[in-house]
């Protein structure tokens, strides 16, 4: 199980936030996620604990916390919607027309618009 913290202050740093899980329990890994186009971190962050009692000790006690700042929110992180192997890839999707293309239609089209 993960814990998902939200509303994380931008100042706080991985050992901050391990810091203050770390009252509760062994922490086995802290996620602080970055902005994949400025590198700037997101506002959120995971925590993995090592023992399951203590990461509900942590969500029960620290909900809606003033920490440096800001009211965080904790809670049990639910797992990613769009994770799924069921998921289509981008080539199998729909157009806006309908139709599906998969990469070997691409130089299919190609060659009928150079006709």
């Amino acid at each position: 199980m993960s814990i998902y913290v939200g509303n994380v202050p931008f100042t706080a740093e991985k050992e901050d936030i391990q810091e203050l899980f770390a009252y509760y329990g062994a922490v086995a890994r802290v996620s602080l996620p970055l902005d994949r186009d400025t590198g700037r971190k997101r506002g959120f962050a995971f925590v993995d604990m090592v023992n399951e009692g203590d990461e509900q000790s942590a969500i029960d006690d620290l909900q809606d916390v003033e920490w440096m700042g800001r009211a965080i929110r904790v809670r049990k992180a639910e797992p990613r919607a769009g994770n799924s192997s069921d998921r289509p890839r981008r080539s199998d999707r729909p157009t806006s027309t309908g139709e599906r293309h998969s990469p070997d239609d691409a130089g299919d089209a190609d060659a009928d618009s150079q006709g």
